[in-house]
């Protein structure tokens, strides 16, 4: 079994939820004029997120990867500007394709970890607020814990009531 294995767990698991709330992202409201930067996200707007940050995440693993020494410098802030206008640019996309690319995303994704074995886990980086992490703790705090975030975020953007039955 993969070291990885329960993490491409947990992500499959939060990719199913959000395709359940497919339907109730299609009939949300649109993204608003305003920018998202100062005020909660609508749907779409995490989606859009979602969809940007899983190849942002694993292009940073690989970076990690093939570093030469270690720990080797990853990662972004909240405030990267290329974050957020990738966000303003795709929250507006119409809903299917959001949906297709959260699933290439996370095929891609899933494939990659799957590969790793207990040595390139065990690779550290470093993250500008975070400090130094193993690419096993870079999957489980960028990868799985933020999409299991932003699964809660968009269910509750949806319908306050719905986190308690999600």
């Amino acid at each position: 079994m993969s070291t990885l294995h329960p993490q491409v767990e947990r992500l499959r698991q939060a990719r199913d939820r959000v395709v359940r709330l497919r339907g109730r992202v299609e009939m949300s409201e649109a993204a608003p004029e305003e920018l998202p930067r100062s005020r909660e996200w609508v749907a779409r707007e995490t989606l859009a997120h979602i969809d940007e940050m899983l190849p942002y995440w694993l292009s940073e693993i690989e970076r990690v990867l093939a570093g030469a020494t270690e720990p080797v410098p990853f990662g972004r802030t909240p405030n990267d500007l290329i974050r957020l206008l990738t966000i303003d640019r795709d929250r507006t996309l119409p809903v299917g394709e959001l949906y297709v690319r959260l699933d290439a995303g996370l095929d891609r994704v899933v494939r990659r970890l799957l590969d790793l074995d207990d040595r390139q886990c065990a690779k550290r980086g470093l993250h500008p607020q975070r400090g130094e992490m193993t690419v096993q703790q870079i999957v489980e705090v960028m990868l799985v814990g933020h999409i299991e975030e932003h699964c809660e975020q968009l269910t509750l953007s949806l319908d306050p009531g719905m986190a308690a039955r999600a």
